[in-house]
């Protein structure tokens, strides 16, 4: 530790030692703030100020955090900060009372307390409240970041997230948008006649993706259990079972490294609906992503990171194949066995991870990769990927070697990925085991045979449409985060080392 910080956390020390004194000797005296169970609050700053007609010279009961205070003698100003907005209270000896008004003079910033008192307009025409009474509701033993070293260290913030909401009030706007944002998806698939369901997160068998999971114990089964990476697997069981259209909006878990577009767990929508293809995946994934900007934000036109996105309907529809022929001038249509694939690739100095991936298929994902993704900045759908790296989607007809799958991609990133879905039991168990295989051979993200989703599709699903869609990333590019971390209330950290 430097000196500079030893000298903080001595000041820190001293900052906390005053504050429990201070508490100490209101529990002497009987006034233990803690002890308080209720509060009768009848307004909020936010009503207040937004109705200032309807409210001047009327009483109200008022509550929040101190956040400013002016000590001027017998009369002071002190601003509270409510759950959306902040309000100033004038507090004077006259209507307190001396004792009262000395109590009020030893409240701290950070402190919680209630007030009661009259609606009224300042000389400088603020709208503020004329305390009659003043109530501390919760000391604040702890001082806040502003008044001792700031809070702008964005890993600090992400750990003490509670704190970065009153310091950076502005931060709230994200999550209340993120909640408006999470209540109109709803809204628009529930028109649609999709059922929410829940399906469990604990599974004995990792599957539904192609990700590294969590492990766990159950001790009274005594097995292991995996964390759900997927939602998709129990949903399609559903349908089988007769449901037409059903949709999960729940967290998953992925056990992989963490950068500003990942976090081990996140939130992932999946919906699937009977009787259709991925071709209505793309429709009701531009209504989603559109509505939804409309309705909350006011507008299907955004700037995210700089760059400025139209996501009203009508988004661009290319293949994988023809979107690489755009980007590079190579036309994989006219490369038709793994051995030129990988020649191409090594060519162009693109590095295979392993002798598995040593297909067209993989190939033509690295290239997607390397070349086109970082370009496809207005909304795009890719489809018709390669069958190796898509075990869970259905074959073109036109071509075995692709499938009927697309991802969505906005400002260079992904955003959905959707399926018309494998039903056929025979094939999906061959896809099966070659993801088995290649999991004994060391790819730890790669599938376990599922011998009970295979009976489900025996018993038959019906044609099928799927899509799932990452909450959080459509939550950063809605209100311009740049990072997950700025759209998770409590995003993953690292332990600090004592």
């Amino acid at each position: 530790m430097s000196e500079k910080e030893n000298n903080e956390e001595l000041d820190m020390n001293h900052l906390m030692q005053i504050r429990r004194d201070k508490l100490e000797e209101l529990q002497k005296e009987g006034k233990d703030p803690y002890q308080i169970t209720k509060f009768n609050r009848t307004n909020t700053a936010g009503e207040i100020k937004a109705n200032y007609e309807k409210f001047e010279q009327k009483d109200v009961t008022v509550a929040g955090r101190i956040i400013a205070k002016r000590i001027m003698g017998k009369a002071s100003f002190c601003t509270i900060q409510d759950s959306d907005e902040k309000i100033q209270s004038y507090v004077s000896i006259n209507d307190l009372g001396e004792e009262s008004y000395k109590a009020f003079k030893t409240f701290d910033i950070g402190d919680i307390i209630g007030i009661t008192g009259f609606v009224f307009k300042t000389r400088t025409e603020e709208i503020s409240v004329h305390a009659k009474e003043v109530t501390l509701l919760s000391k604040s033993l702890r001082p806040l970041p502003e008044k001792f070293h700031g809070l702008k260290d964005p890993d600090l913030r992400y750990r003490q997230r509670y704190v970065d909401l009153i310091v950076n009030p502005e931060v709230k706007e994200t999550f209340i948008l993120r909640s408006k944002i999470i209540s109109k998806i709803r809204e628009i698939l529930n028109e649609k006649g999709f059922l929410e369901v829940e399906t469990p997160i604990l599974n004995t068998i990792s599957g539904g993706a192609t990700a590294k999971p969590f492990i766990t114990h159950h001790n009274a089964l005594n097995i292991d259990m995996y964390l759900r990476i997927a939602l998709e697997l129990n949903l399609k069981r559903l349908i089988v079972g007769g449901f037409d259209k059903v949709y999960e909006m729940g967290r998953v878990f992925r056990n992989e490294g963490m950068d500003i577009r990942h976090n081990p767990e996140f939130t992932e929508l999946e919906l699937y609906a009977s009787y259709q293809d991925y071709h209505d995946m793309m429709d009701i994934t531009e209504e989603i992503f559109s509505r939804t900007a409309k309705e909350v934000l006011g507008t299907t036109k955004i700037n995210y990171q700089g760059q400025d996105i139209d996501l009203a309907p009508g988004w661009k529809r290319i293949t994988m194949i023809d979107s690489i022929k755009e980007v590079t001038g190579i036309d994989f249509n006219e490369i038709k066995t793994d051995e030129e694939a990988v020649a191409l690739a090594k060519e162009r100095g693109l590095e295979i991870p392993d002798k598995t991936k040593e297909t067209r298929g993989d190939v033509i994902s690295i290239f997607f990769d390397e070349y086109v993704e970082e370009t496809l900045i207005q909304p795009t759908f890719v489809y018709d990927y390669p069958i190796e790296i898509s075990p869970l989607a259905k074959k073109k007809k036109e071509d075995p070697r692709l499938t009927e799958r697309f991802e969505a991609f906005i400002g260079g990133r992904e955003y959905g990925n959707a399926f018309s879905e494998l039903n056929d039991p025979i094939d999906q168990y061959q896809r099966f085991k070659k993801q088995v295989e290649a999991r004994e051979a060391g790819d730890e993200e790669a599938g376990m045979m599922d011998e009970d989703y295979i009976q489900a599709l025996e018993i038959g699903l019906p044609p099928t449409g799927g899509l799932g869609i990452g909450i959080d990333r459509l939550v950063m590019l809605l209100t311009d985060s740049s990072s997950i971390r700025d759209a998770l209330l409590f995003p993953t950290m690292k332990p600090i080392e004592k």
